[in-house]
């Protein structure tokens, strides 16, 4: 599945409506670690059917970083029945970010 963009206007219908998991990542084009970060969240959204993954550019959708405490990037969150149950940040490998969903 594509790797959805998150923003202000689609985030509810997009993560809170889901039927599914959602793994969110919060990031922004200046961040090493978040650049590092990309190619697994990719990797995750291309092997897996049954949950969705988007990414939301802290630069562009202030309100959703502010709304979700967003202090490091990246920083992953992972939505499950319209709420967040859990949360990850900094660079972590594959595994570590599966065993969240």
């Amino acid at each position: 599945m594509a790797v959805l963009t998150i923003t202000q206007e689609n985030f509810e219908a997009e993560v809170l409506q889901s039927d599914k998991p959602v793994l969110v990542d919060f990031w922004a084009t200046w961040c090493g670690p978040c650049q590092m970060m990309s190619p697994i969240v990719d990797e995750i959204a291309a092997e897996r059917d049954d949950i969705k993954v988007g990414k939301v550019n802290v630069d562009e959708q202030r309100a959703l970083t502010e709304k979700f405490g967003i202090m490091n990037i990246p920083t992953l969150l992972v939505f499950k029945g319209g709420s967040a149950a859990g949360r990850i940040v900094g660079f972590k490998p594959k595994e570590e970010i599966l065993a969240q969903l």
